[in-house]
């Protein structure tokens, strides 16, 4: 399954990802005051590695030395930090881990390298005339809350804890299932991609809020389609435990 690249806005001024089956995956954009706070505990992170480092430097090296070797390491950590945590830390930065936000692109995946490179890049527009002063301009007209580094890179920083809340309650309510066996969980891990994943999560939070002619199809559909996938006949397990006890599976042990 192919999330569809579409966004709508509702009424709540939440990015809306809809898939294929119009099951909506809402990505909540961060306001502007989170992400001051997130980036202020980055820069004093870096600032913090920078002066521990500068003054180890200094006691053993000579001082023309020492001040080379911190003018290369800062200009380095000062472009590589937001990109290393951005790829390789699931879109979080430890300012942002600790507020509660995530980066993502706009359909609510993962960044890539050369996003994490174009929005890290655009930074120095974002930046100008003082401290974001721009960016912080085009994220008030912007109806999703973005800088042009993000308008330019096709990301979103998003409000990451209600998220989480909702992924850890669907993915614990039913932790222990039929599906845990080793043949089944290998399948799982070859054969359900990151996109897939999403969907599903999606799937199973909005739920409750369907019709029960559109949930009980829209499960049945999906079950059927797991179940064939992944060789799974257990009589009198339904579509949706299916669905659900999937969702366990696949997100439960990465909580």
């Amino acid at each position: 399954m192919e999330l569809a690249r579409a966004m709508n806005r509702n009424e709540e001024d939440a990015a809306v990802v809809l898939t294929p089956e119009h099951v909506p995956i809402r990505l909540n954009p961060a306001g502007l005051g989170t992400r001051f706070w997130a980036t202020l505990l980055d820069a004093f992170i870096v600032m913090l590695v920078v002066t521990v480092l500068g003054g180890a430097l200094m006691a053993v090296l000579p001082g023309a030395i020492s001040a080379s070797v911190m003018m290369v390491f800062a200009f380095v950590l000062k472009w590589g930090y937001d990109m290393y945590f951005e790829v390789r830390r699931q879109g979080q930065t430890p300012g942002k881990r600790l507020c509660g936000l995530r980066v993502v692109d706009r359909r609510g995946l993962p960044i890539t390298f050369q996003q994490a490179f174009v929005r890290n890049i655009v930074r120095v527009l974002d930046f100008a005339p003082v401290f974001y002063g721009l960016g912080a301009l085009v994220a008030l007209c912007d109806r999703y809350g973005r800088r042009l580094g993000d308008i330019a890179a096709e990301t979103l920083v998003v409000q990451e804890r209600a998220a989480r809340r909702d992924l850890e309650t669907l993915s614990q309510e039913r932790r222990f299932n039929s599906l845990r066996e080793p043949r089944v969980l290998r399948r799982v891990r070859r054969l359900i991609g990151l996109e897939e994943r999403e969907f599903l999560l999606a799937l199973c939070a909005r739920a409750d809020r369907l019709k029960p002619e559109a949930r009980f199809d829209l499960m049945e559909d999906v079950g059927s389609h797991y179940g064939r996938l992944l060789g799974i006949e257990e009589a009198g397990l339904s579509a949706e435990n299916l669905v659900r006890g999937l969702l366990a599976v696949l997100y439960s042990e990465s909580l």
